[in-house]
């Protein structure tokens, strides 16, 4: 059969869930073929460890609910972190492992799992030199201290010109010749639907299904790598314990794998983590909803001429606070992590645009638009509009212009540029949402899934955004401690599960 692009392959066999001879293979040996490795999602975590077991002389079955390799690389900013890179040591760049570990537990406050966070920063540099000895290539200007995120305290933060699909660019050529070779056979649209344990508890095949055919397939190892629950609002409200307000993660993100595991004895942690983003200006309010357009709430790109408030009308963090980790933890305790960026007529006139992409008469067009743009005569009926209470409004607006007046903020704040003081006055509502899922399954230091007391589900083995971002970036955004972590996690379990009766 001719060699063909995971694209095209997988565009002309989404219909029958299958990838070319490799999906044909697979099925041809159900219920026959014992693999070395099943591994359930080919999305960042799944892929290498494909490939790196493939290496190792591993028969691999991978299986996807998509109708096409990747997951979440095909949408995500593909944010790596990873220190002592050949990268790095090029630009003269020091750094360590330790370095990154103590950055990454002084960023999450303790709150991350050291031992994975040890595991995925002792082995990320490896990880990220593999990436560039295979063709990725990070922006011109990385590594970087950070974007977004908390900076580190070394330049070890990398992504490449077209995101997550850089990544995947590679990871796709790097998997192709091992399903040419028949190492690697792929089903896709194939989701899995149960695993199947022995007498003993051990997991020894999974149950799948693909168009009306359902069948088993039996496997020594299986890798649970099929992504978080973002976009699955009941399950994300039942483990998260917050709404599911954004619509912004891949669709196939279900949560299958958790409850796989969940399903074995397998038992998840983390909700305590829970941190949402700083607020995007949403559709509309059919939550989840997609994303319409954000405020430019970073000080650091653009300084504020707005304040925030709740909808007890109250300011609630200093507007031009430096810290992403401060601005984030204060929406926790505001209520349905939601707040108003409040404004003027002056101030909508001389500031440049705050929404970001949009010009100023842009913006002036989303006031008759746009439900969540709010426009008044008066502070009280501006309140009104928006569903923010009245005295409170009227008393941080006055809190606030009278420190403009004396230069001096109750809350700290040092750019004050104007008062809010000139008809109309206006007001864009902000909603914090979740683009991650915090609570993940409980794994040991080798990865495997873990019982409540802690004894291992024999077989059985999990990596990827199904660990929760909980687990490895506790509560707190760190950079990179998701991509680099899964694709680094999935590598290590291709090159160390035992295969044909050798450990590597």
């Amino acid at each position: 059969m001719k060699r063909r692009s995971f694209v095209a392959g997988a565009a002309a066999s989404a219909a029958a869930g299958w990838l070319g001879a490799g999906a044909a293979r697979a099925w041809a040996a159900a219920g026959e073929t014992r693999y070395d490795l099943i591994v359930i999602g080919a999305g960042t975590a799944g892929i290498p460890a494909a490939i790196f077991a493939a290496a190792r002389g591993a028969r691999v079955l991978m299986l996807d609910a998509a109708n096409d390799i990747g997951g979440t690389l095909h949408l995500s900013t593909g944010q790596m972190s990873a220190a002592g890179t050949k990268l790095q040591a090029s630009l003269g760049i020091r750094d360590s492992a330790s370095a990154h570990f103590d950055d990454v537990m002084r960023i999450s406050k303790g709150t991350a799992d050291p031992e994975l966070v040890r595991l995925a920063v002792d082995n990320a540099a490896t990880t990220f030199d593999w990436l560039t000895d295979h063709g990725f290539e990070a922006l011109p200007d990385h590594p970087v201290l950070g974007q977004g995120h908390e900076p580190y305290s070394q330049k070890r933060y990398y992504w490449g010109a077209e995101g997550g699909r850089s990544i995947l660019a590679v990871l796709r050529r790097e998997l192709q010749p091992s399903v040419d070779q028949g190492r690697v056979d792929v089903s896709l649209s194939t989701p899995v639907t149960a695993l199947l344990t022995d007498d003993a508890g051990d997991i020894e095949a999974v149950r799948v299904k693909s168009g009306l055919a359902e069948t088993v397939f039996r496997g020594r190892h299986v890798l649970l790598a099929c992504g978080g629950y973002v976009s699955n609002p009941q399950l994300f409200e039942r483990l998260s314990g917050v709404r599911d307000y954004g619509d912004n993660g891949y669709p196939y993100s279900q949560g299958a794998g958790i409850e796989l595991g969940m399903s074995v004895g397998g038992f998840v942690r983390g909700r305590e983590n829970y941190l949402s983003n700083f607020g995007s200006i949403l559709a509309d309010d059919q939550f989840p909803a997609k994303m319409f357009a954000r405020f430019v709430v970073i000080p650091q790109q653009r300084q504020p001429w707005e304040i925030f408030v709740n909808a007890r009308g109250e300011r609630f963090i200093r507007e031009d606070e430096p810290s992403f980790d401060k601005r984030e933890m204060s929406l926790l305790s505001q209520p349905d992590l939601r707040y108003w960026i409040v404004f003027d007529e002056e101030i909508l006139t001389a500031a440049p645009p705050g929404v970001g992409g949009f010009s100023r008469e842009e913006i002036r067009e989303a006031f008759d638009a746009h439900t969540w743009f709010i426009k008044a005569d008066t502070l009280p009926e501006l309140a009104a509009k928006a569903g923010i209470e009245v005295a409170g409004l009227q008393r941080s607006v006055e809190d606030y212009n009278r420190g403009v007046t004396e230069r001096r903020d109750r809350l700290g704040r040092e750019h004050l540029p104007k008062k809010i003081v000139k008809a109309p006055f206006y007001a864009i509502r902000h909603q914090g949402h979740s683009t991650t899922s915090t609570v993940g399954l409980a794994v040991n230091g080798a990865l495997n899934v873990v019982r409540a007391r802690g004894e291992p589900v024999r077989n059985l083995y999990a990596a990827g955004e199904l660990l929760g971002a909980g687990q490895l970036m506790g509560q707190s955004f760190v950079g990179g401690m998701m991509v680099t972590p899964a694709m680094t996690f999935g590598r290590l379990l291709g090159q160390r599960l035992p295969i044909g009766g050798v450990h590597a």
